[in-house]
């Protein structure tokens, strides 16, 4: 158990959000399926900062970890309470990533989330205009943040009217450029690449809008690094930061050994957007080139085939039925957190993922990531190397089923 005699304050502001705040304003962006496992994100929190599940595949995720059937609802409340458990006295937050492409688990990923205790909601790859009736509908719904995902200003016009119908705004956004991993918002490179895209532009008319209806915080993501990134964008008018792949490259991720012996290796050669093939979602996905998956799906070897069925375009997925416009990436992240060996692997990354140069620690990163010193004798006795099913990590902090 982790042991401090001194905790150095943040160099940061908090993030100030519906109730309470972030003592550090760093949201650890949440990446399915389970690479933003409940140790990461009970380690992020532990630190103060936010950490965030994906409810992506939880209810298999979730059943194998605590050995018994985890339906979509309990599922998420579980892994909250897991992230919690492991969270300790830390005085950060946990949130949950549910995207709106998931769609036939969305309500109940929503809803179970409450239940287990979360502090934030934030929603993406697609715009999550259902959010706020689903969770006015629980009895927490006072208690919980809010935050969609948006890449303009329209998109954030859009979500506030219809919020605005059921007497809740959101409680901020989280605006993604296009340097972001996995999915983005652009359907084209051309558009992604376009520098009046640029995650700086993006920011300038989403300020507009949070203005107009609220002034909520504005939180960046998609390419922030380094302390000074940070520094910058807080200094731009943003409340705080997302960052995925800096937390990707800790032992507590999710992500498997090969995983992340590719992540220190690739070069920015490597990282490509995904586009056809592409993800059944419609959405451009960014992973790493050499993903074994990857590469099957390139040369069209794997047969179509989908016998998941959580990620869907307008109610299917088309990857069932074809392989040459999209692929089975439910399959292909599964296998990328040991929960599949009967499929390769497929690795999403952000666009910065070619500076990553060694797997860390959360408490090492977030001390960088605030400009304070970092102790090694500060950290936990051994850095959690585990998957996001495994049960190890909740056992050694005390819990009993």
């Amino acid at each position: 158990m982790l042991v401090e005699k001194t905790k150095i304050p943040s160099r940061l502001p908090s993030l100030k959000l519906r109730k309470g705040s972030v003592p550090v304003p760093i949201i650890q962006g949440g990446m399915g399926i389970g690479l933003s496992s409940y140790t990461l994100a009970g380690a992020v929190a532990r630190e103060g900062g936010l950490g965030v599940l994906s409810s992506a595949s939880l209810d298999r995720i979730v059943s194998q970890r605590h050995g018994r059937r985890f339906r979509a609802r309990d599922a998420a409340a579980q892994d909250v309470r897991d992230a919690l458990f492991l969270r300790q006295d830390g005085g950060g937050k946990i949130g949950m990533n549910i995207m709106v492409a998931v769609i036939n688990q969305y309500e109940d990923s929503v809803l179970g989330s409450m239940d287990g205790g979360v502090d934030a909601i934030i929603s993406g790859a697609g715009l999550p205009m259902a959010l706020p009736e689903i969770a006015l509908s629980h009895p927490r719904a006072d208690e919980v943040s809010l935050i969609p995902i948006v890449s303009s200003g329209r998109a954030l016009e859009v979500i506030c009217k219809r919020w605005s119908r059921t007497g809740r705004l959101p409680d901020a956004v989280v605006v993604e450029g296009p340097l972001a991993g996995g999915h983005i918002a652009w359907r084209k490179i051309e558009e992604a690449s376009d520098p009046a895209n640029k995650l700086e532009n993006l920011l300038a008319e989403v300020f507009e809008v949070a203005k107009k209806w609220g002034n909520f915080p504005v939180i960046a993501a998609g390419g922030i690094y380094t302390h000074q990134d940070i520094v910058q964008s807080l200094q731009s008018g943003c409340a705080g930061v997302q960052m995925g792949t800096r937390f990707l490259a800790t032992y507590e991720s999710g992500a498997n050994e090969a995983y992340k012996k590719l992540l220190v290796e690739c070069t920015e050669d490597d990282i490509e957007l995904a586009t056809r093939p592409g993800s059944p979602c419609g959405m451009m996905f960014r992973v790493l080139k050499p993903s074994p998956f990857y590469q099957q799906a390139l040369r069209r070897e794997r047969a179509p085939k989908c016998d998941k069925g959580y990620l869907l375009n307008k109610g299917h997925c088309p990857s069932k039925h074809e392989n040459e416009k999209t692929f089975c990436i439910c399959n292909g992240l599964l296998a990328a957190i040991d929960l599949n060996q009967n499929e390769k692997e497929l690795y999403t990354v952000g666009h910065t993922a070619y500076r990553i140069d060694r797997i860390m620690s959360v408490k090492e990163l977030m001390c960088e990531l605030q400009d304070i010193p970092y102790h090694k004798e500060d950290q936990t006795v051994r850095p959690l190397e585990v998957r996001a099913h495994d049960m190890a990590p909740l056992i050694a902090a005390g819990f009993k089923a």
